[in-house]
């Protein structure tokens, strides 16, 4: 059975720095790409960023593009998005993702097909 746990959400201050977790198992992912998505109250599903866990290019949105960073530790199987110069905007529930490698679309979030619970990141002005 697939799982993806995430963590390290929280309360932080704007400009502040998060570090989120998501802990994959249940099968061999090396041929998936993993997102995070996040998604703030009355607004829809946002793509965040991507990485293969084969390794390759990663992709941002333009709103994260130069805070954020996302990588992978393949022997721990877990993906990592290291958020930094938060800003009250960012504000959501961030959820792990898994989509095979060969989709059209890793920034479409209709495309994945394994899916986390999230956690709920907050930043404060």
């Amino acid at each position: 059975q697939v799982q993806l746990v995430e963590s390290g959400g929280g309360l932080v201050q704007a400009g502040g720095s998060l570090r989120l977790s998501c802990a994959a198992s249940g099968r061999t992912f090396s041929s998936y790409v993993m997102g995070w998505f996040r998604q703030a109250p009355g607004k829809e599903r946002e793509f965040v960023a991507a990485i293969p866990w084969s390794g390759g290019a990663t992709y941002y949105a333009d709103s994260v593009k130069g805070r954020f960073t996302i990588s992978r530790d393949n022997a721990k199987n877990t993906v990592y998005l290291q958020m930094n110069s938060l800003k009250p905007e960012d504000t959501a529930v961030y959820v792990c993702a898994a989509v095979f490698r060969g989709a059209p679309n890793y920034t479409d979030y209709n495309w994945y097909n394994y899916w986390g619970q999230g956690t709920q990141v907050t930043v404060s002005s």
